[in-house]
């Protein structure tokens, strides 16, 4: 969910933003050097606590496309929305809630929420993290995100039109 479907990141730079009083952006942290990325990942590694507190998961924004597109994909896959939610115990009922809100159409059926994500058994996952693409014995597609941008081992989508242009044309 985080990043695939939902502009996780661009919440948390908001986030590291107010706590360090600086002005991080998402087309920076994609586009800009090296040193702009560490410094990001320093304040970020320090100042992350708020992942574990209650609300921070329910009101992020849904990426662009993401909702038309897994509709549309719905309509000739059978989708699972798997998040490692279990890591932030707060985020479970928030994630649900979430997913009703903006993808109504996928019931509590076909979301999992797990650790890891070795035992999902499916055609295609699409990740932003390379961890869950390793060990996927299907198609895996690596959603681009700040953080997996040096990583070339996978098909890359950069968007929800890229998977649409992928599995639906």
């Amino acid at each position: 969910m985080d990043d695939v479907l939902a502009k996780t990141t661009h919440v948390i730079i908001d986030r590291i933003n107010d706590k360090v009083n600086k002005n991080f952006t998402y087309e920076e942290l994609l586009n800009g050097g090296k040193e702009y990325k560490e410094e990001f990942y320093a304040h970020y590694l320090a100042n992350n606590s708020f992942l574990w507190e209650p609300g921070f998961f329910e009101h992020i924004p849904v990426n662009e496309d993401a909702v038309e597109v897994v509709k549309k994909l719905s309509e000739q896959y059978e989708i699972f929305i798997v998040s490692a939610a279990t890591e932030f115990p707060n985020s479970l009922k928030e994630k649900l809630t979430w997913m009703e809100m903006h993808l109504p159409f996928i019931t509590w059926k076909h979301i999992v929420f797990c650790g890891h994500k070795y035992m999902i058994q499916a055609d295609y996952l699409i990740d932003d993290h390379e961890k869950n693409l390793h060990t996927f014995t299907g198609t895996p597609l690596l959603y681009t995100a700040p953080h997996n941008l040096h990583i070339t081992d996978f098909q890359r989508v950069n968007n929800w039109k890229d998977v649409e242009k992928l599995l639906l044309d």
